[in-house]
């Protein structure tokens, strides 16, 4: 099936985007962060997953291979289909995600429409066995770092330039208010 698209992008909808492909248009949904990372006019690369139903073939775009797999992980969950799956992905990062499943945090996934306590629960329950163990290993090395995503995105910066800045603060700066102040004066020069 469709796998990754390159081209570059003509419209930005709601929680879309038209990605031209050597002249074919092809109508990606995707996350509010995505969206809000790509701009009209400029060259887009978005890993991508297609959804097959009996009257429409839905095609979801990410910017990156982690949230590809899983957005897909999601939607092996019954109950879960492609839509509930990248509200998800648009209430947090893939990062806090994992945490939330390992520290078995319902929070983040209460705040999609369609997904109460019951399916929260069963969604970290099922996820857990499905998430690798590396990922496991390093979540409270990278708990920190989630957080401080969030805090950035939330105050306007893209996930892309807040993961960068995040990546040039030394590991051994703990705690997510300093990582996200030292975050700031980076993105502020």
């Amino acid at each position: 099936m469709i796998q990754h698209l390159s081209g570059t992008i003509i419209d930005i909808g709601e929680n879309s985007a038209i990605l031209d492909v050597q002249g074919v248009g092809y109508k990606v949904s995707t996350t509010s962060q995505t969206l809000g990372t790509i701009k009209t006019g400029s060259p887009a690369s978005l890993w991508t997953h297609l959804s097959v139903r009996e009257t429409a073939l839905d095609l979801y775009g990410f910017l990156s291979r982690s949230e590809l797999t899983f957005f897909e992980l999601l939607i092996t969950i019954s109950g879960i289909g492609p839509k509930t799956a990248l509200g998800i992905l648009n209430v947090a990062s893939v990062e806090t995600l994992r945490n939330a499943v390992f520290t078995e945090n319902t929070a983040h996934l209460i705040k999609v429409s369609g997904v109460g306590k019951k399916n929260a629960e069963k969604i970290v329950l099922e996820l857990r066995g499905k998430l690798n163990s590396e990922a496991g290993d390093g979540a409270s090395g990278r708990h920190d770092d989630s957080d401080a995503i969030e805090a950035l995105t939330s105050l306007g910066y893209n996930l892309k330039d807040a993961r960068e800045a995040l990546k040039e603060i030394s590991q051994e700066v703990t705690g997510t208010g300093e990582r996200v102040k030292r975050a700031l004066k980076i993105l502020s020069t």
